[in-house]
């Protein structure tokens, strides 16, 4: 089972995850910021990952710190749990509708830290939740996973749907790209022989 197991403590933020990449989709998510909390939830289960996440965070001032600090933690998690990715398909990619969106995810697990996220998400706001922190997330999550990200929302009007087809692509998309590869299940997927 390729599990990890983090705590990240700032002034700001107070973190422990709980991964099993190789789990079933069960989730326990508490980050203080309910709407990240629902993309939790939609993330482990449509990845099938078990994932328990708890945040105490300065919400009082917004949900910024909470959730650009969450992207950073989970991301060192999966590489932390991924170890030297022998095996793992390396790519994949995900065409996710949710009704009117349709939004388009591809994953590389090739050690570099590269992120285009070519999303307009039409309001500020969904509910409290500013918008523009679903970018910060992935921002820290690709970083800390090291690898290349390519989110590009194709269509969609309503806010939510849009951010919710971004969560579930990238779990489909993470999700075959973390999967093992029987056939090559001793061998690093490059022929530099290490993916940094």
């Amino acid at each position: 089972m390729r599990k990890s197991n983090i705590e990240r403590n700032t002034f700001e933020t107070k973190i422990k995850i709980e991964l099993n990449i190789d789990g079933t989709g069960k989730y326990e998510n508490n980050t203080g910021v309910g709407f990240l909390d629902h993309m939790l939830d939609l993330f482990a289960k449509h990845g099938r990952f078990d994932l328990k996440v708890c945040c105490d965070g300065d919400t009082q001032v917004d949900d910024h710190h909470s959730t650009e600090d969450i992207g950073i933690a989970l991301g060192k998690c999966f590489y932390e749990a991924l170890g030297d990715l022998k095996g793992v398909k390396r790519y994949g990619n995900f065409l996710l509708p949710m009704d009117e969106a349709l939004t388009l995810v591809a994953v590389d697990l090739s050690g570099r830290y590269f992120l285009n996220f070519d999303v307009n998400i039409p309001t500020e706001k969904v509910g409290t939740f500013d918008t523009e922190l679903v970018e910060e997330f992935f921002i820290g999550f690709t970083r800390h996973l090291n690898a290349t990200l390519h989110i590009k929302n194709m269509t969609g009007t309503n806010s939510h749907h849009i951010i919710e087809s971004i969560f579930k692509g990238v779990a489909r998309a993470l999700a075959e790209a973390v999967s093992i590869d029987e056939k090559y299940k001793d061998e690093i997927p490059s022929t530099k022989g290490v993916l940094v």
